[in-house]
C-alpha cells in the first residue's frame, strides 16, 4: 500500500458486523506496529499482527465511538501497551462504551483512559515513524486524524469517506465544525494524500475536494 522504498506498511482489517476499518500500521525498519481504531475481533487483529511478525507497541484511537475503540481496553491489558488518542473532548464518549455496546448489540466492552490524550499539532511515534496529529472536530468533538506525511497517507476515522462525510447528528456533533476541519485542516495537506476512512474504501484528498458533494468547492 505504501511505496516500496518507504519504511511503512499498512493492512486494513475490517472488523465486527459494522465493518469498520482497523489499521495495522507497521514500521518496516523496526517491525514495531500500532493498531489504529481497534473496534473488535481481537483474535483476528492479533492473528494479522502475528502474520506480519510485528510487535504491537501501542494502540491509537481517532475517536470515542464504540465501533472504533471497544476492543481497546482488553487489548491494552493483554498486550501491556499504552493507548494514545483521541482528544480529551471525546472522554464522554469513551465513558459510555459499556452502555452503548449494550444498546447496539455489541459484545460487552469496557471504557478506558488513554495514557496520552492528543491535541492538534502533536506527534505520535510508531517505531521510527512519526505521525502528525490533526484535531478534526465535528463527527465527535475530540476526533483526531493521524497523518504520515513522508508516505502521504492519513487515517481519518469517521471525518471523511469516499464520496461522503461523517455524521454530525450524534451528541456534540457539529456539521459546520466538520466541514471547516476538512477544508482548513485536511485538504491543505495536499491532493496527493491518500486516506483510510473508518468505513469503506480508501480515497485521496484531491478526489474528494473535486467530487465529494459534501465538501466540493
Amino acid at each position: 500500500m505504501s511505496p516500496s522504498n518507504a519504511p511503512l506498511a499498512v493492512e486494513i482489517i475490517p472488523v465486527t458486523p459494522f465493518q469498520q476499518n482497523c489499521s495495522l500500521l507497521i514500521c518496516t525498519a523496526t517491525r514495531k506496529a500500532a493498531l489504529i481504531d481497534a473496534g473488535g475481533d481481537i483474535e483476528r487483529l492479533l492473528a494479522v499482527a502475528e502474520k506480519h511478525a510485528v510487535v504491537i507497541e501501542k494502540l491509537l484511537v481517532t475517536h470515542g465511538h464504540l465501533d472504533h475503540c471497544s476492543a481497546v481496553a482488553d487489548l491494552r491489558d493483554r498486550l501491556q501497551v499504552p493507548v494514545e488518542g483521541p482528544h480529551q473532548d471525546d472522554a464522554f464518549w469513551i465513558d459510555q462504551i459499556p452502555q452503548r455496546c449494550q444498546e447496539y448489540g455489541f459484545p460487552p466492552a469496557r471504557s478506558f483512559t488513554p495514557a496520552r490524550w492528543l491535541a492538534h499539532g502533536d506527534e505520535v511515534k510508531v517505531g521510527d515513524l512519526l505521525l502528525n496529529v490533526v484535531h478534526c472536530p465535528g463527527h465527535t468533538p475530540g476526533h483526531v486524524v493521524f497523518v504520515h506525511a513522508p508516505t502521504g497517507i492519513a487515517f481519518v476515522g469517521d471525518v471523511l469517506f469516499k464520496g461522503s462525510i461523517g455524521r454530525t447528528d450524534f451528541p456534540r456533533g457539529n456539521h459546520a465544525d466538520l466541514i471547516q476541519a476538512i477544508k482548513e485542516r485536511l485538504f491543505p495537506l495536499g491532493d496527493h494524500i491518500r486516506f483510510v476512512p473508518g468505513h469503506g474504501p480508501m480515497s485521496n484528498f484531491g478526489d474528494e475536494r473535486r467530487s465529494n458533494p459534501f465538501v466540493r468547492g
